[in-house]
C-alpha cells in the first residue's frame, strides 16, 4: 500500500530527532546524576513542541514572507546547535571506559564539566525560546497539514492546438492501440511512463480523442486513479463511465458483475490515468471483468513509477521523453503571448528562449511560465525571471505548481533527503547506494538496527515521486536530478548547504559544503573559510573521478573541522592520518580512497559514531588498525584493492556491519574465517580472500555462510602456490563445500580453488536466481562441475583449468536421469587458458531439437586451448559471435565449412549461424 500523501514541514523530522535525543540513555543518566535537572529537559521538551506546532505554518508563508524566511533558518540554526550539543553528551557518556556503574562515572565526570554543560544546555534552550517567542511579531499559527493530493483530478478533455511535439508519440500509441494482437477476450494493458510534467496525461487525452481510437471503440472510460489503488472505487468510476446506470452498491462482486455485462463482446478503451500504486494480486481480481471484450479490449496507464508499469504491463511500457528545446518554446510562447502582437516581441523573444532553456524540455515548466509572463510585456519583468531562481517571486503566482506542490506535501523525513541533494552540481550523476550512507551518516535515516539491512526506501519513494531519475546508458544505481528540481532543492537549502565551487561566499551558518576536487579554487576557499566554520557538519567531495591529486595537509582540516559528520578526502596527496581523528567525536562517515595512506592510526578506532569507512584502492595501505572491533556503530567497510594480508581479530563483533568488500581470512582463530560467522546481515558483495588459510571444514562451517541471504555476489579466492606447500585435495574440497552459499545468490566467483574435484552444490539447480559464474585458476580440478541445470544461468566464464582434457556429459547434467534443457538460459560463454583440453564431447539429444543445449548462446570465445581439437557444439541456434584465438581448432575451422541437416541446422559455423557480421576477432566469417 502506498503511502498517503501527508506531507511534513522540513524542520519536523529535526525536531523528532531532539526527541530521541532527549530519550538517550545518556541523557537519562545524566538526570540521574542530577546534573541536569528534569525540570530542564522538560522545558527542552516544550519549547520544541512550541517549535513545531509553528512550523508548517512558517514553512507554508516562507516563500512570499520574508521575516517568515528569516524565523525559519534561525530556527534551523539553532537546532543544529541542539543536535550538535546533544550528540556530543550521548558520545561521550558511551565512550568513556570506567570500571564503576555509569551513573557514579557521570558523576565524577560532571564535577569537572557540569557547569559548561549546564551553561550550554541553558543557552541552547534559551536561544530557542527566543525564537518561538516571536511567533505573535509574525502571526504564525498552529495548523495541521492537510491530507489532499497535491494533483488536480485530470479529464479527457483537451485542446489539441495547445499541444506540440507530441505527434510522433500519438501515433506510436494509437497504432499500440488499433493493433489486433491479442486473443479473443484477452485485455491489453499499455502504460505510459515519465516524470512529473513531462506530459503523460496530455499524452493520454491526446490518444483517447483521436478520431481513429473513437471509431475503433465501442466503450471508452477515463477515471483518474490517484495516489490509492482502490478496486472497488476504481471500478465503480468505470461502471459510470460506460453506464448511465449509476451504481449504489459497495458490493465489489455486483459492480464486477456489472461492469462485465456493460463491456460483454464489446470493444472498450478505459484510461487509468496517475496511477501511483497496485499489488499485482488486487491487479489481476481488478481485471477479471474485463476478460470479455469481443476484439480484446486495451487498458492505457499513465504512471511515474516503474514499478506500477513493471507490474501491470502486457506489452513494454511507453516511456516519454523531455520536448526539445524547440518544441519547449512553442509551449511556451502559446501561453506566454496575446495572440496580439506586442511592441517587444522580439525583445521578448530573446529572453523568452533562454528562459526555456531552464525549462530542460520540462512541457509543465515551460507552460507554467508562460503562463506566469502573459500579462508582463516588458522586458525587464521577463528578465527578472531569467536571472532569478525562480522562486524568489510571490506564491500566489504558481512556478512550476506540480513540483512546488509535490515538495510540500512530501514527509518531512523525504524533504531533508531531498534538500541534501542540492550539494550535487546540476547534471551530476550520483550514486544510490552511496548516497544512502550519506543520509544515514547525517542523521536523515532511521538508525539501523541490530538484524536489519541498509535499506533504500527513502530513496525509492523519492525515485517514484520522479524527484530522482535514472541515468540512461549508465550504471543502474546511477541518477540524476532534473534541472528544476535541483533548483527547488537548492531554494529550500539555502544558506545551509553550500556548493563552494559554484558561490562566492559561504555564510557562517553553513552546515553542509561541496567542492569539486578538480578546481584549486573550491578547494582553496575551503581552507579560507575553515576557521569560520566550525560547525560544519558535511565536507562532500564531488568529482570522485578526476586524477587531479590535492596538495593540502588535511591536519590543518582536522583541526578546525570539530563537529564534522561526514569527510571526504578521496584522491588527496597524504600518506597517513593525524591522531587528532579521534577528535571528531561526531564523524560518521570517512572516505580516504584512492589515496596513498600507508597506515592508520590506532586512535581511529575511538571514533565511537563512525559508520561508514572506505578505504578503496588504497594501494599502499597493508594493515587495518588493530582495534577495529571498538567501531561497534560500523555499517560499511570497503577494503577493495588495498593491500591488507589479513583481517584484525574480533571482526566478529561488528555485529552491526552491513557491508564488507573483502575478508582475508588469518591464520589465527581470532582473525580466521569464523569471524565472519557473526556477520549475519552482510549484503550485496562480498570476496573472501586467502582462504588457502581455512585449515579445515569446521572453520569453515563456522562461517555460516549459507545464513548470509542479503548477498548477492560472493566471491571465493585462494592465493596461488602459496608457501608451495602440499596441498590436501580433500580437506580443500570439504572447506569449499562449507562455504556453499544461499540459495538465492545471483553471482559466484570461485578462484584459485585447489582441490581435484568440486563439490556437488557448484552447479545445483537449486540455485534458481544465479546469472553469472566464473570459475578461474582451478589448476588441479581433472573435471568441470555440472553446470548445465543452472536455471536462469546468463554469463559462464572457465578459465585456468590446467588438468581437464575433456568436456563430456557431466558438464550438461548431474546424473542420466530425466534433465532439463542444459543451458537454457546462457548467452555468453568464454573459455579460456585450458593447456590439456583436447575434446568438447557433444551432450547426446537425440533428434529433438527443443531439448539441445545452448539455445539461448549468442557469444562464444575460446582462447588458449592449444589442443582443443573435433568439433564444437552441433546446433547453436542463437549464435551471434565468435571468438576462437590461441586454438588449433582455429586452422580445422577455416580449412572446413559443413551444413547441418535441414532439421538440425548448421552443424558447425557458418555465416547463418554467426549472424553476417564479422565476429570481435579471431574468426571471419
Amino acid at each position: 500500500m502506498a503511502e498517503s500523501l501527508v506531507g511534513g514541514a522540513f524542520l519536523s523530522s529535526f525536531v523528532n530527532v531532539l526527541f530521541d535525543r532527549l530519550s538517550d540513555h545518556g541523557i537519562i543518566n545524566l538526570i540521574r546524576g542530577k546534573k541536569l535537572s528534569e525540570n530542564m529537559i522538560q522545558r527542552f521538551k516544550t519549547i520544541l513542541n512550541a517549535a513545531e506546532a509553528l512550523l508548517n505554518d512558517a514553512e507554508r508563508r516562507q516563500i512570499r514572507e520574508g521575516p517568515v524566511k528569516v524565523w525559519l533558518d534561525d530556527l534551523k540554526d539553532a537546532l543544529y546547535e541542539a543536535d550538535d550539543f546533544l550528540d556530543e553528551i550521548v558520545t561521550k557518556a558511551a565512550t568513556k571506559k570506567d570500571p564503576a556503574p555509569p551513573g557514579n562515572f557521570l558523576s565524577r565526570f560532571l564535577n569537572m564539566k557540569d557547569r559548561e554543560i549546564v551553561t550550554r544546555m541553558e543557552d541552547v534552550i534559551a536561544r530557542l525560546e527566543s525564537i518561538v517567542n516571536q511567533k505573535d511579531t509574525l502571526g504564525l499559527k498552529e495548523i495541521p497539514m492537510e491530507n489532499m493530493s497535491w494533483r488536480i483530478p485530470s479529464t479527457s478533455l483537451v485542446t489539441v492546438s495547445d499541444i506540440y511535439g507530441r505527434d510522433t508519440d500519438r501515433d506510436a500509441l494509437v497504432k499500440l492501440l488499433l493493433h489486433d494482437a491479442t486473443k479473443d477476450g484477452e485485455v491489453s494493458v499499455i502504460p505510459i511512463v515519465g516524470m512529473g510534467g513531462v506530459g503523460k496525461t496530455t499524452l493520454a487525452q491526446l490518444v483517447y480523442n483521436d478520431d481513429r481510437v473513437q471509431q475503433k471503440f465501442n466503450v471508452n472510460a477515463w477515471v483518474c486513479v490517484g495516489e490509492e489503488f482502490n478496486i472497488l472505487k476504481v471500478t465503480k468510476n468505470i461502471l459510470d463511465e460506460v453506464t448511465p446506470r449509476s451504481c449504489e452498491k459497495n458490493d465489489l462482486n455486483y459492480v464486477q458483475q456489472r461492469l462485465r455485462d456493460e463491456l460483454r463482446e464489446k470493444s472498450f478503451l478505459v484510461v487509468l490515468d496517475d496511477m501511483w500504486e497496485t499489488d499485482y494480486f488486487h491487479w489481476r481480481a481488478f481485471l477479471n471483468p474485463f476478460q470479455c471484450g469481443s476484439q480484446g479490449g486495451k487498458i492505457l496507464v499513465t504512471t511515474r513509477l516503474e514499478t506500477v508499469a513493471l507490474s501491470v504491463k502486457t506489452i513494454p511500457a511507453y516511456n516519454l521523453s523531455l520536448l526539445n528545446n524547440e518544441q519547449c518554446w512553442l509551449v511556451f510562447a502559446n501561453h506566454a503571448f496575446f495572440p496580439t502582437e506586442s511592441r517587444d516581441r522580439l525583445a521578448l523573444e530573446q529572453v523568452g528562449r533562454k528562459i526555456v532553456e531552464k525549462c530542460k524540455g520540462l512541457p509543465l515548466a515551460a507552460q507554467s511560465l508562460g503562463g506566469l509572463l502573459r500579462t508582463k510585456d516588458n522586458v525587464s519583468d521577463w528578465e527578472d525571471i531569467l536571472v532569478s531562481e525562480m522562486w524568489e517571486i510571490s506564491e500566489e503566482c504558481m512556478i512550476l505548481p506540480a513540483l512546488k506542490i509535490s515538495y510540500h506535501y512530501l514527509p518531512s523525513h523525504l524533504k531533508r533527503c531531498f534538500v541534501f541533494c542540492s550539494l550535487y552540481p546540476k547534471d551530476y550523476k550520483f550514486n544510490r547506494d552511496e548516497l544512502v550512507l550519506l543520509w544515514m551518516a547525517e542523521g536523515l535515516l532511521k538508525q539501523p538496527r541490530s538484524g536489519s539491512i541498509l535499506e533504500n526506501k527513502y530513496f525509492n519513494d523519492l525515485v517514484a515521486r520522479s524527484f530522482f531519475q535514472p541515468c540512461k546508458n549508465s550504471h543502474e544505481n546511477s541518477f540524476v536530478m532534473h534541472d528544476l528540481m535541483h533548483d527547488l532543492a537548492t531554494f529550500y537549502g539555502g544558506k545551509f548547504f553550500v556548493r563552494t565551487f559554484e558561490l562566492k561566499n559561504v555564510a557562517k551558518n553553513t552546515r553542509h559544503l561541496s567542492y569539486d576536487l578538480g578546481d584549486d579554487d573550491s578547494v582553496t576557499k575551503i581552507m579560507k573559510k575553515c576557521d569560520s566554520l566550525s560547525h560544519v557538519r558535511t565536507l562532500l567531495q564531488i568529482n570522485k573521478y578526476s586524477e587531479h591529486k590535492v596538495r593540502i595537509d588535511p591536519c590543518g582540516l582536522l583541526a578546525r573541522l570539530k563537529r564534522v559528520r561526514v569527510l571526504i578526502f578521496r584522491s588527496f596527496e597524504m600518506d597517513s592520518l593525524s591522531n587528532s581523528i579521534s577528535e571528531l567525536i561526531h564523524l560518521r562517515y570517512l572516505d580516504l580512497s584512492n589515496t596513498l595512506v600507508v597506515t592508520l592510526p590506532e586512535s581511529l578506532n575511538d571514533l565511537y559514531n563512525l559508520q561508514t569507512l572506505k578505504l578503496k584502492n588504497c594501494t599502499r595501505l597493508e594493515k587495518l588498525p588493530s582495534r577495529m572491533q571498538d567501531l561497534v556503530n560500523l555499517c560499511h567497510l570497503d577494503i577493495n584493492g588495498t593491500c591488507i594480508q589479513e583481517m584484525p581479530q574480533g571482526m566478529s563483533k561488528l555485529k552491526g556491519l552491513q557491508f564488507l568488500s573483502d575478508y582475508k581470512v588469518g591464520k589465527h582463530e581470532v582473525n580466521g574465517i569464523g569471524e565472519l560467522g557473526e556477520l549475519a546481515n552482510l549484503h550485496g558483495s562480498l570476496c573472501i580472500e586467502k582462504l588457502e588459510n581455512a585449515s579445515s571444514s569446521g572453520e569453515a562451517s563456522n562461517a555460516r555462510m549459507d545464513e548470509k541471504t542479503y548477498l548477492n555476489t560472493l566471491h571465493l579466492k585462494w592465493s596461488s602456490d602459496e608457501d608451495n606447500n602440499v596441498v590436501d585435495s580433500n580437506t580443500e574440497r570439504d572447506v569449499l563445500d562449507k562455504l556453499h552459499p544461499h540459495k538465492d545468490l545471483k553471482e559466484l566467483n570461485i578462484e584459485g580453488y585447489r582441490g581435484t574435484m568440486f563439490p556437488d552444490w557448484v552447479g545445483q539447480s537449486w540455485y534458481q536466481k544465479m546469472t553469472k559464474l566464473e570459475l578461474r585458476g582451478c589448476k588441479n580440478c581433472w573435471v568441470l562441475p555440472s553446470l548445465g541445470q543452472l536455471p536462469s544461468l546468463v554469463e559462464l566464464c572457465l578459465s585456468g583449468f590446467d588438468m581437464v582434457k575433456k568436456i563430456g556429459a557431466e558438464f550438461y547434467k548431474v546424473d542420466g536421469t530425466h534433465q532439463e534443457t542444459p543451458f537454457r538460459s546462457l548467452k555468453t560463454l568464454m573459455i579460456e587458458r585450458m593447456p590439456c583440453w583436447e575434446e568438447w564431447e557433444s551432450f547426446e539429444y537425440g533428434d529433438d531439437d527443443d531439448h539441445a543445449p545452448f539455445p539461448q548462446l549468442e557469444k562464444l570465445w575460446i582462447k588458449h586451448c592449444p589442443k582443443l581439437r573435433g568439433d564444437l557444439p552441433t546446433f547453436l541456434p542463437s549464435l551471434k559471435e565468435l571468438y576462437i584465438s590461441g586454438c588449433s581448432l582455429y586452422h580445422q575451422f577455416k580449412n572446413r565449412r559443413r551444413t547441418g541437416s535441414k532439421n538440425r541446422g548448421p552443424a558447425t559455423f557458418t555465416a547463418r549461424t554467426i549472424n553476417r557480421r564479422k565476429p570481435a576477432c579471431g574468426v571471419s566469417v
